[in-house]
């Protein structure tokens, strides 16, 4: 089979297109046909060397597709459509930069969806990771959301799926680059502020914060909760050149009185939240088409893609 094989860590160009094995199944695992794939910042940290992954791998933490073999015939026949993310995939073994990948049994998640392959590329750890984060945040609840890191494509996903399930909620997405309000308000942002060095410039406050730039931020979006509030820590996207992974000194003070702190992973993940996530998805025509594709061999050029500070939403990778 063609995969992405990086054998050293470095820059896009260790992502190096290969003839390698197909994998043969063993007990527990299946084997997936990639339809397709989202690329993630994750990634693109394992590439530059800052995961714990031992190397050659292929990477890929999501992906789409079919059964071509399986050891689970009653829940994973051969042809059913399915998805899987995370639990190890792309980090403790191969993952989905590949035309086959070979999944643990548990990972892997049956789905009934109409939507075409660049579409459900573009749901699983993007989609589901907004759609965990918001159910944590009680988002019927709230009369105001903030999304801080709302150009990202869960950001992007997060004020989609929010508007879905609260009809008349204020969303309000947060940004480094003040030139990406415009395409912000276009993409059904009601409002914007901008994020100076690590704090929103602005005094408003909200029912609900979503925290998707990470531990250098969160202290700040705490400052902007509501009493009664809910804030869910998801994300890190500052980069590594100052990212941050803990919080030195955290002051459990800083939570507001009266207010929530949660977290969410995608290492949640279910088969029936994620086809409850799909029949929203469809019953409210949201727009899941990523903003970008590409074909397998040109996966290093989709990484770049996401990493430019141009980029806006979900970039794919289609198998054709």
């Amino acid at each position: 089979m063609k995969a992405i094989v990086i054998d050293d860590p470095g820059g896009p160009e260790q992502l190096k297109l290969k003839d390698v094995p197909t994998p043969t199944v063993k007990p527990g695992w299946s084997l997936v046909q990639i339809k397709g794939f989202g690329i993630n910042r994750s990634e693109i940290f394992t590439r530059l060397g800052y995961s714990p992954v031992t190397f050659p791998r292929i990477l890929g933490i999501e992906g789409v597709g079919v059964i071509a073999q399986t050891t689970d015939a009653s829940r994973l026949p051969v042809g059913q459509k399915v998805v899987s993310l995370m639990h190890g995939m792309g980090r403790a073994f191969d993952g989905s930069y590949a035309e086959y990948a070979l999944l643990p049994n548990a990972s892997i998640y049956p789905v009934n969806t109409q939507l075409s392959w660049p579409e459900l590329a573009a749901v699983p750890e993007t989609y589901y990771t907004a759609y965990g984060s918001l159910l944590n945040l009680k988002i019927q609840q709230a009369k105001t959301l903030l999304v801080r890191g709302g150009t990202s494509g869960v950001g992007v996903a997060a004020m989609q799926l929010a508007q879905a399930l609260v009809p008349g909620l204020q969303v309000t997405g947060s940004t480094r680059q003040p030139e990406k309000f415009a395409i912000m308000q276009r993409a059904g942002f009601q409002d914007t502020v901008l994020d100076d060095h690590r704090h929103l410039q602005t005094t408003a406050k909200f029912d609900a914060i979503l925290e998707l730039v990470g531990p250098d931020t969160l202290m700040d979006s705490l400052t902007h909760l509501q009493v009664g509030g809910y804030a869910c820590f998801t994300g890190e996207l500052s980069g590594m050149d100052d990212a941050r992974w803990t919080i030195a000194d955290f002051d459990p003070f800083g939570i507001p009185a009266g207010a929530y702190l949660t977290h969410f992973s995608s290492e949640a993940a279910n088969a029936q939240a994620i086809n409850d996530l799909l029949q929203l998805i469809e019953t409210h025509h949201i727009n899941v088409q990523p903003v970008q594709v590409f074909d397998l061999a040109h996966t290093a050029a989709a990484q770049g893609a996401l990493d430019q500070k141009t980029s806006f939403g979900k970039v794919v990778v289609i198998n054709s």
